[in-house]
């Protein structure tokens, strides 16, 4: 009989990965309120398809979060975002 080895040993070896802490801009730059007339702002949360990012993913707190998506949809309903970006190709 052969003597086995342990699972540690087979096991490949992991590389840590450390990330940046994610922040709230809004609360950065103290801003209170947000606006939806700021389109180039609420554009930085959105993907290409037109969904609006998470908080989890964008970094915002509760609080600008439940803001932004307001001001998102304000801003689709005002055409100055669109609802889904057209395909390129």
């Amino acid at each position: 009989m052969r003597p086995t080895k342990s699972y540690s040993q087979n096991k490949p070896s992991k590389k840590f990965y450390f990330s940046k802490k994610k922040y709230c801009i809004y609360c950065k730059d103290r801003i209170r309120l947000v606006d939806y007339k700021n389109y180039k702002m609420l554009e930085r949360f959105l993907l290409e398809t037109g969904k609006i990012l998470p908080a989890r993913v964008s970094g915002a707190c509760s609080y600008h979060q439940k803001q932004i998506t307001k001001a998102i949809k304000r801003a689709r309903h005002m055409s100055l975002i669109m609802y889904i970006e057209p395909k390129r190709g």
